[in-house]
């Protein structure tokens, strides 16, 4: 049997005029200098408390407080199942550390412990609420989630908590 050869038997057109042994710039490829391929990585640091698991734990409780306590209120007030759910989205939502969000900062800013006592806020409503509304196996489930977050979020506390060490250090601005 005869080994067959995997390269095409025909040569390759050329690209503009040139084959695809010769470079398209007309410079020899050890001549090129800087502009051979260089891969450049980009990598970003990303702040204590915002990678995936402690981000994912935190948005869990928080969303939970968010579900479940305007739920657990609305048999007894209407009104404040609204309410409470007003606060719960737009407290973090008007109030943060500046610096502390990916995303951008909101537009009150607050030292790092209010931002510290938001999350405590939510973490209670959400296991609170839990045991109001469901059976002893969610409720317990809700309730280990919110007492693994403060563990899970102590990198990013201690941030807020340097922060807001430096912000009561700083002398006021005169304009």
């Amino acid at each position: 049997m005869a080994a067959t050869d995997p390269s095409p038997s025909t040569p390759q057109p050329p690209v503009n005029g040139k084959t695809l042994a010769e470079p398209l710039s007309g410079v020899p490829f050890a001549d090129r200098g800087q502009e051979t391929a260089v891969s450049t990585v980009r990598t970003r640091t990303r702040q204590p408390g915002h990678d995936y698991v402690r981000g994912g734990t935190r948005v869990a409780g928080e969303v939970t407080a968010w579900v479940c306590t305007p739920w657990a209120l609305w048999p007894h007030s209407i009104p404040l199942a609204i309410g409470a759910v007003l606060l719960l989205i737009g407290l973090p939502a008007v109030f943060s550390t500046p610096g502390d969000r990916p995303g951008g900062d909101a537009p009150v800013a607050v030292p790092g412990i209010v931002t510290i006592l938001l999350v405590v806020l939510h973490l209670v409503a959400a296991a609170a609420s839990a045991w109001a509304l469901w059976g002893t196996w969610i409720a317990a489930t809700v309730t280990v989630l919110c007492l693994v977050v403060p563990f899970t979020e102590l990198p990013r506390w201690r941030v807020l908590l340097s922060t807001t060490r430096g912000h009561g250090e700083r002398p006021a601005r005169r304009l």
